[in-house]
């Protein structure tokens, strides 16, 4: 059985989980790596509205203080791989997750 709902690459780890109000992705550095120098932050999330059409908020939890609201999945990604000291080339992102955005 595969598991749309998480992933796992470069050290992140990507959950997505819906909630009552917001579809929610939230990535865990896992693993920096023994030579790797540390990384900006532990975690950074992606939140939008449950119904999928609302401009998507970036958070440095999945339930902290919202940074910025970006119209793009892209945008949103970027941000996060700055929050986490990574390119968002780097992020996993989970199946259930990949329609989020305008």
């Amino acid at each position: 059985m595969t598991d749309d709902r998480t992933a796992e690459a470069n050290g992140i780890t990507a959950t997505y989980d819906e909630t009552e109000t917001e579809r929610v992705l939230e990535f865990a550095v896992t693993d920096n790596g023994a030579d790797a120098p540390p990384r900006a932050g532990g975690s950074a999330a992606i939140a939008q509205n449950i119904e999928g059409y609302a401009m998507l908020k970036v958070r440095p939890t999945a339930d902290g203080d919202e940074l910025e609201r970006y119209y793009g999945f892209d945008m949103a990604l970027d941000h996060a791989g700055e929050l986490l000291g990574v390119s968002p080339n780097d992020l996993p992102v989970p199946a259930a997750a990949e329609d989020m955005g305008m």
